[in-house]
């Protein structure tokens, strides 16, 4: 059966949360129906939460305990069960007081940060973005999700937050796929004063741009955006969330697949001239 959860580290945490229920209840000798019955839930709500399908409310653990007499066991799986709503964030709910908050609230992690590894194939990355650009990408994320319209105090934020490229004992290897800088953000001249910037950014000591041309032979298939922040965590970018990886084997698989991912990249002069190249066909 295909998981439900984007992430092996989420799906581990959800099952090892829907063992426990299944272990409560059985060891107060109640089925699933006398769970239900005693709950006033459908037997199909039993299951699905028993059953990993669905994740449960803190409500849900609530009541499930204290129908099989197991209230002691409320407040550690509370906090399992937090632990794993903090791994799989729903943009909408963490957007909903606009993206200005969503860009600070990264940034301590962003401070603490030494290396940098950074995939994707979908958008210029945060920390080298133009304000113009972040601007137009911000909007364009604000109308998809219907997010409160604070798109330029949330692109300031994130120009802002990017200091550390040139700032403190940071360093940043950037993976692109060639298809990023070809994708217009915003207009042509968005674009060009983006793949601009993208240039002299290049030439600073504490980056390493990589940009896996188009049409390359790969035995490694097209991600996920995805950052790696030191051996810590990983935070991998959906279109509805972002998955945060904890795992230490998972983040290998991460770190990993970036490797496999910088093999088929090329590097200075090479990767200049497919920017220059897409800068030149915004003429």
């Amino acid at each position: 059966m295909q998981s439900p959860y984007p992430s092996t580290a989420l799906d581990a945490a959800r099952r090892a949360i829907a063992d426990q229920l299944r272990d409560i209840r059985r060891d107060a000798g109640l089925t699933g129906r006398g769970v239900a019955e005693r709950t006033g839930w459908q037997p199909s709500k039993v299951s699905r939460l028993q059953s990993a399908t669905t994740p449960p409310s803190d409500d849900d653990i609530r009541v499930w305990c204290r129908a099989c007499g197991a209230e002691e066991r409320i407040p550690d799986l509370l906090a399992a069960n937090r632990t794993a709503d903090s791994m799989y964030l729903e943009w909408r709910r963490v957007q909903r007081t606009g993206l200005r908050r969503l860009q600070e609230s990264r940034t301590p992690l962003y401070e603490r940060t030494r290396t940098f590894r950074v995939y994707s194939s979908t958008v210029v990355p945060g920390f080298v973005q133009t304000y113009e650009y972040a601007a137009a990408l911000l909007a364009n994320i604000a109308r998809v999700h219907g997010t409160p319209d604070d798109v330029e105090d949330a692109a300031a934020a994130r120009v802002e937050r990017s200091h550390i490229i040139r700032e403190g004992d940071h360093r940043f290897a950037l993976l692109l796929e060639e298809s990023v800088l070809r994708h217009v953000v915003g207009d042509a001249a968005i674009m060009a004063g983006q793949l601009g910037y993208l240039l002299s950014v290049m030439a600073l000591p504490s980056v390493s741009v990589g940009v896996i041309p188009a049409g390359r032979a790969r035995a490694m298939w097209t991600l996920e955006t995805f950052t790696v922040f030191d051996d810590s965590r990983v935070v991998v970018e959906l279109l509805t969330a972002a998955v945060t990886v904890t795992a230490p084997g998972e983040i290998s698989q991460y770190a990993r697949a970036f490797e496999e991912m910088a093999s088929l990249a090329v590097y200075g002069a090479d990767a200049r001239s497919l920017v220059t190249g897409a800068l030149s066909a915004l003429e």
